[in-house]
């Protein structure tokens, strides 16, 4: 009997794929959340403990770790975790049940000498919680840094657009002019609003430290015949090894040696059960989602405006923008922004039911959850933020259909001016506001109802009593728009000269790394 033809080689067209991954997170995020980066922290981790162990007991007559064995996980943990290494314990996995004590069995397989301390007197969660943490201050201060860079991409194109005055909106109705560079400063401004929140959140986050199965470091003062100042000494070795091991902590949360030598710094949580605090999930998910309603905000905006045809974003030079209409020219990467920030304000509220549920000292029904709210959440706003650079960056500003729409409105918006005027040239003030009124709403209809233009100025013209502000009825009087925008150029000059350049200093080396990011797809 000829046996059945082999399967077809697996191919990523004949599974799900997280559109996260394929078309929106950038490498540098999808690398923090990567199984990869996950399990090689885990093994920094063991290690990190092993080297604590040996070096708080290396005097005793039994250590309970040797230089041995530390040298030997060294060396196995700073080459880095191999796929060979990965799949195996996967397939440990299935047998055991359980992920941690999969890869701690994987990793003994690769050191034998070491094999008997990896993981002593810990568990599960004083590496998972522990590594956790480290990729979620990571993760938020590259999040910082993306808005940073959107920040100063918004801040240079409002320096170039300060002077250019347009119709500003109350309830989305016509309201007082502002300028193109003003609102556009007003939604960098907001953008650095959350980013300072997410910047202190990434510094405010402790480490779990090394506490047991309930919090209470029981089996570490065992191991080390309680002596409570071993254990202490031997948490913060740890932890310190962990920080300085971390790239990107350093910024903004340093301490210096007496050799002068720069060191990442945290606390760690002082009272835990066998997790760290899950409400700090809570606050972390409400800061990216605080982040992901400002850029929901601004794409909004931009897609109210490009209906004004008044700003559009980039638009590529063979890009489709409808099927059927060729004409059309969507704001989808706006639209993409909005999408995804949707999704992240939609995660926070699992990081609340999470953080409701932890029974007494922990349960298990946070882990699966967690692997998807924690990290999707970050790809979308890391996604999110990468476009809206990118827009902000390539924003096109159609200078004559803003003064279009503008003065078609501004007869109406200079009333009061064209009121005070008459009334300082001696004319009566009541009388003056009724006549104004009467001629308004008569312009109003015709211009609503009729579909004529908005002729209040011509009315005001031919009315005699305003025939002491009749000449000065023009742009370059009392109908020039500058007169009515306020403060707004000198507002946004100071934004950029004050906030932006501040923070332009503070990240000149992390926006390096920005440098030349484009979003997917």
């Amino acid at each position: 009997m000829t046996p059945p033809p082999p399967p077809p080689a697996a191919s990523p067209n004949d599974t799900y794929t997280s559109p996260l991954a394929s078309r929106n997170a950038s490498e540098a995020m999808l690398t923090l959340w990567s199984p990869r980066h996950k399990f090689n922290t885990w093994r920094r981790i063991w290690l990190a403990v092993a080297e604590a162990q040996h070096e708080v007991t290396k005097d005793w007559d039994s250590p309970l770790v040797t230089a041995e064995q530390v040298a030997e996980l060294r060396a196995v943990v700073e080459r880095g975790i191999t796929d060979e290494e990965i799949a195996r314990a996967t397939e440990l996995e299935r047998e055991l049940r359980h992920d941690v004590m999969s890869h701690v069995h994987c990793l003994g397989e690769q050191c034998p000498k070491a094999k008997g301390i990896i993981h002593l007197g810990m568990t599960s969660q004083d590496v998972v919680c522990n590594a956790d943490l480290l990729i979620l201050k990571q993760s938020l201060r590259l999040t910082a840094q993306k808005i940073v860079g959107t920040v100063i991409a918004l801040a240079e194109r409002a320096g170039q657009c300060a002077g250019i005055p347009t119709l500003g909106f109350t309830h989305y109705q016509s309201a007082q002019p502002t300028t193109v560079g003003r609102r556009m400063a007003g939604w960098a401004c907001d953008l650095e609003h959350v980013r300072v929140v997410v910047e202190d959140r990434a510094t405010d986050i402790n480490m779990r430290g090394f506490r047991g199965a309930t919090g209470t470091q029981a089996s570490f003062l065992a191991l080390l015949d309680g002596d409570t100042s071993l254990i202490d000494d031997f948490e913060m070795m740890v932890v310190q090894s962990l920080l300085d091991g971390t790239p990107g902590l350093t910024f903004g949360m340093t301490w210096v040696d007496d050799e002068g030598d720069a060191h990442a710094w945290c606390d760690v949580y002082h009272l835990t059960g066998q997790t760290y605090p899950r409400v700090v999930d809570t606050q972390i998910l409400a800061d990216l989602a605080a982040t992901a309603s400002v850029l929901h905000k601004i794409a909004t905006d931009i897609r109210l405006l490009s209906n004004r045809k008044e700003i559009d974003e980039p638009f590529a030079a063979k890009q489709i923008g409808s099927s059927a209409m060729p004409y059309k020219r969507n704001p989808m990467r706006c639209e993409r922004i909005c999408g995804l920030a949707r999704f992240v304000m939609n995660l926070v509220g699992n990081a609340y039911d999470t953080a409701a549920t932890q029974w007494l000292e922990r349960t298990l029904d946070d882990s699966s959850n967690r692997r998807l709210s924690l990290p999707e959440a970050f790809l979308s706003l890391d996604g999110a933020l990468d476009l809206m650079r990118n827009v902000a960056s390539g924003l096109v500003v159609h200078e004559a259909m803003i003064k279009r729409n503008l003065m078609a409105e501004l007869p109406f918006l200079a009333t009061e001016n064209i009121l005070m005027e008459a009334v300082k040239a001696g004319g009566d003030r009541q009388d003056l506001h009724e006549r104004i009124r009467v001629h308004a709403q008569a312009a109003g209809h015709q211009f609503k109802h009729e579909g004529g233009e908005n002729d209040l100025i011509e009315r005001l013209k031919r009315d005699p009593a305003f025939a002491s502000v009749h000449d000065r009825l023009t742009e370059g009087d009392l109908l020039d728009p500058m007169q009515y925008v306020g403060r707004s150029v000198e507002q946004t000059e100071k934004f950029i000269g004050v906030d932006v350049a501040q923070v332009r200093e503070e990240y000149a080396e992390q926006l390096a790394d920005l440098d030349g990011a484009e979003p997917r797809v």
